[in-house]
C-alpha cells in the first residue's frame, strides 16, 4: 500500500501542503490541467524552488490575473464548481468533503446554519485551487494511505477579515478537536484552517510514522520567514507494512510515581486497563533525591492517549507523563482449548508466519482444575502441553 506521512513540524497550510506533494513527485502540468477545469478565470499554478532558514522547499503559488475575483462564496457555490469541473470521481469526493466539513467547522464557530456560512479568505481562488489541488496530488501519486504527525497551531493573535482573532483561529480549532497537537511556543498562526481541514478531512491517523520504505521526501513551503525556523512541510512517501496481527504501532507512557502506596499503584494499573490500556506495569526506581518510586509504563493505542493521560494525572501522584510513540512486533495470538484429564483447558498460542512460536496454558483454567483434583499447578500445565502437542503439535 502506498502511503504518505505529513510532517508537520512547521504547521500545516494548504500552499504547504500542495507543494510537499509537487515537491515529491506530483507533476505541476497535470495539476494545472485540473486547475484549468474549475472555471476560476485568471487563476494559474507557479512552483518554485525557495529556500527557508536554510532548507530548500517548493512554494506553489496560485496567480490571479486583473479579472474580477469574488472573495465571499457560500458553500454551495464551492460545490458547485467542484462538482461540474469534470474531475476525477475521488478528487471530486476529497475536495466536497474538505470543503463540507470546514464550513460545518466556520458554522460551528460563528453559531449559524451551514448554508449560510460566508467563506471569506477560503472562498478565494487561491484556496480553492489549494484545496482541490491537494485531493488530485492524492490521485495523481497513488497514495492510498495518508497520515500525520501531531500538528503545531503556533498561539497568539492573527489578523483576518473578521478581525484580530486568537491562534489557533476559532474554526481551526474546531477542525483539530480529538487530533494530537504538538507543543510549540512560535506567537504566529502556523495552521490555517484549509490545512487542518485538508488533514483532518483526508488523513485516517495522527501520531509516529508508519513503518515504511520510504520513496520520496518532499519539503513544501510557507510564505513566511520565521526566524531560526524553517516555514516547510515535509511528507514521505513509501510503501507501507499495513498493521497486521503481527506489527502494529503503540502509544508508550511513562510517568515517576513517589509519594504512593503499593494499593494505590495497583488500583491505578487497574484502572488503567479497564480504560482501555494494551498493557500497564511498574518498575523499582530511586528518584533524585534518593527516596523509592516506581516507573508506571503504559501501552496504548495512539488514538486513546488523551483518555490514558487523564488517568495516570488523576489515579497517581505524578506530576507529568512523557509519551513517545513504538513500532511494536508481536506474535499473532489464537486460543484454543484441549481436553485434559483434569477438564477443559484454553491454550494460548503465539504464531510468527502462521508458525507456532510459544504455547502455553491459560493460568486461570489450570490454577481452578488444580485446585478441584487436588494436583500441583504444574501437573496440569503439563497435562495441557501435552494434549495440544498431541492435537495440533508438529
Amino acid at each position: 500500500m502506498r502511503c504518505a506521512y505529513f510532517d508537520c513540524f512547521s504547521g500545516a497550510a494548504g500552499d504547504m501542503l500542495l507543494g510537499a506533494l509537487v515537491d515529491a513527485g506530483c507533476p505541476v502540468s497535470e495539476l494545472r490541467a485540473v486547475i484549468s477545469r474549475l472555471n476560476l478565470p485568471g487563476a494559474e499554478l507557479s512552483a518554485e524552488r525557495v529556500s527557508r532558514a536554510g532548507f530548500c522547499g517548493t512554494q506553489v503559488r496560485v496567480v490571479v490575473d486583473a479579472a474580477p475575483q469574488p472573495h465571499h462564496r457560500h458553500l454551495a457555490e464551492i460545490l458547485k464548481i467542484v462538482s461540474e469541473a469534470g474531475l476525477p470521481q475521488p478528487v471530486t469526493d476529497r475536495a466536497i468533503r474538505v470543503f463540507r466539513r470546514l464550513a460545518e467547522a466556520e458554522a460551528a464557530a460563528h453559531g449559524i446554519d451551514v448554508e449560510e456560512v460566508h467563506f471569506h479568505e477560503v472562498g478565494a481562488a487561491d484556496a480553492i485551487v489549494d484545496v482541490v489541488g491537494v485531493c488530485a496530488a492524492v490521485e495523481l501519486l497513488g497514495l492510498q494511505r495518508l497520515t500525520c504527525s501531531p500538528i503545531p497551531t503556533g498561539y497568539g493573535a492573527a489578523k483576518c477579515e473578521h478581525g484580530e482573532l486568537p491562534v489557533p483561529a476559532p474554526a481551526t480549532a474546531r477542525l483539530l478537536v480529538g487530533v494530537p497537537l504538538a507543543e510549540c511556543d512560535v506567537r504566529a498562526e502556523l495552521t490555517t484552517p484549509t490545512g487542518a481541514a485538508l488533514l483532518t478531512t483526508l488523513c485516517e491517523s495522527f501520531g509516529p510514522p508508519p513503518a515504511m520504505r520510504l520513496e520520496r521526501v518532499g519539503c513544501g513551503a510557507g510564505t513566511r520567514e520565521t526566524p531560526g525556523r524553517p516555514n516547510l512541510l515535509r511528507v514521505f512517501i513509501g510503501q507501507v507494512l499495513e498493521e497486521s496481527a503481527e506489527c502494529d504501532q503503540v502509544a508508550v507512557l511513562e510517568a515517576q510515581v513517589d509519594d504512593s502506596t503499593g494499593q494505590m499503584v495497583a488500583y491505578a494499573c487497574q484502572r488503567l486497563l479497564e480504560a482501555g490500556a494494551l498493557d500497564a506495569y511498574v518498575v523499582p526506581i530511586i528518584m533524585k533525591k534518593g527516596r523509592p518510586g516506581q516507573l508506571l509504563t503504559v501501552l496504548c493505542r495512539p488514538e486513546e492517549t488523551g483518555k490514558i493521560e487523564a488517568v495516570i494525572l488523576s489515579e497517581t501522584t505524578t506530576f507529568g507523563v512523557r509519551l513517545h510513540y513504538a513500532t511494536r512486533t508481536k506474535l499473532s495470538r489464537q486460543t484454543t482449548t484441549v481436553q485434559t484429564p483434569f477438564g477443559p483447558i484454553r491454550v494460548k498460542i503465539g504464531r510468527r508466519g502462521g508458525q507456532a512460536v510459544q504455547v502455553w496454558p491459560e493460568y486461570e483454567d489450570c490454577a481452578a482444575a488444580a485446585r478441584r483434583a487436588g494436583v500441583a499447578l504444574r501437573a496440569v500445565q503439563q497435562a495441557a502441553l501435552r494434549a495440544w502437542a498431541d492435537d495440533y503439535g508438529t
